[in-house]
């Protein structure tokens, strides 16, 4: 159940929603502002199940505003790593409690942006479209975003290393989360992590989603190559100290 939300507890589930629309149409990894903050003002479960559907209406808004931009070779050349990491996921979810979870998959993705950037540094080329690659970051990703929804980070680092451009980056990764969300979303009904408590929170908050999302992609539109890797780099490293941090 959703307890009774203050004025300042929805203060921050705003500043959550806009993240979370930036988060999809311009700066990947901003995302996890938005975790940390439903994680604040919400129990676990329903923390979970709301963010989830406020992703989901971004995915929606990213994928009608970069519809021409999708990689699809890529997409397709991922789901059968992803698809096996979903696996391990659900399998490792019932082994492995909350807080090991966190601190596990936040040193693993710590270990894979250092080995991903030192790679790229000394390669200076594509390092990551090679077909053990693209099985390792699938992999990672369906496993991290079952475990911990933290398969951001990964698809990051994947695509920082191939060398797309902004506005491929963010197609791509816009189809690539859309599905993967639209999978986990029956199992979260199914679990009860997504309500009818849950769908009245999210239908106040989907249209700050919407309109932060569209600024996000003029905002997109202005960066150019260098500060866009800089600044989701350092999204995607915060994000996977939050993890470790939070577990503590």
């Amino acid at each position: 159940m959703i307890p009774t939300v203050s004025t300042a507890g929805w203060c921050l589930l705003v500043v959550a929603a806009i993240a979370v629309g930036i988060a999809k149409t311009a700066l990947p990894g901003a995302a996890t502002l938005a975790v940390a903050l439903f994680a604040a003002v919400l129990p676990a479960r329903a923390s979970t199940g709301a963010l989830l559907i406020l992703l989901l209406v971004g995915d929606v808004v990213a994928i009608a505003a970069y519809r021409h931009d999708a990689d699809w070779a890529t997409l397709r050349r991922l789901v059968p790593g992803v698809v096996l990491g979903l696996v391990l996921g659900a399998g490792f979810l019932t082994l492995a409690g909350d807080r090991a979870t966190a601190v596990l998959i936040g040193a693993l993705l710590l270990v894979l942006i250092a080995v991903t950037l030192t790679l790229m540094r000394r390669a200076g080329t594509s390092v990551a479209r090679g077909r053990t690659s693209r099985l390792l970051y699938g992999t990672l990703s369906g496993f991290t975003t079952m475990t911990a929804n933290a398969g951001g980070p990964v698809m990051t680092m994947y695509l920082l290393a191939s060398r797309f451009a902004v506005a491929p980056f963010l197609g791509t990764t816009a189809w690539f989360f859309f599905a993967v969300n639209v999978v986990k979303l029956p199992l979260s009904i199914g679990l009860g992590v997504i309500r009818v408590e849950t769908l009245r929170l999210n239908a106040v908050l989907a249209p700050v989603v919407i309109v932060s999302a569209l600024a996000g992609r003029r905002l997109a539109i202005r960066m150019n190559q260098n500060l866009f890797d800089r600044l989701v780099t350092a999204l995607t490293v915060v994000s996977a100290g939050y993890l470790i941090v939070g577990a503590m």
